[in-house]
């Protein structure tokens, strides 16, 4: 048994060494490439839900004074409008600024090429099979460690 852990933790710190250290969100600091991934993904899919600094917290287990910084310097950058909500005016919505989001663009067509290239490796025929899997080792570490 104390093999199998060491074994697990071993790739674990591998697979996380490999993603940190291939700088695959070069241009712009991990957790504004987080964040514009988070908004990219809801204007995509969800076009009609609107998204807040405290959904962004929820989602990306960042602390809301962390959260406030870097939607700052995002603001700054142009990557994103924040606009107050007219209804409830304690509502600030949150939007990728897609007029500006040109660098997230290229970072996330980078990172979409990385997973093709690690897909192909493997065989694109289990990628269903890792995809679960990863979603399973991440729903399992978020009960574990939160």
């Amino acid at each position: 048994m104390q093999y199998d852990t060491e074994a697990a933790l071993e790739a674990w710190l591998r697979l996380s060494s490999a993603v940190s250290n291939s700088r695959l969100v070069l241009d712009m600091p991990y957790n504004e490439a987080v964040i514009c991934n988070l908004l990219y993904k809801n204007q995509i899919y969800h076009p009609d839900r609107q998204m807040t600094a405290t959904d962004l917290c929820k989602e990306t287990k960042m602390l809301k004074s962390q959260m406030n910084r870097t939607l700052t310097r995002m603001e700054e950058k142009h990557y994103i409008n924040r606009t107050r909500s007219t209804i409830d005016k304690r509502k600030v919505w949150i939007a990728l600024n897609m007029e500006h989001s040109e660098i997230y663009r290229l970072q996330h067509q980078k990172v979409l090429r990385c997973i093709a290239a690690i897909a192909d490796k493997v065989g694109n025929d289990k990628l269903p099979d890792i995809i679960a899997l990863f979603t399973l080792i991440a729903e399992t570490a978020e009960t574990v460690f939160m």
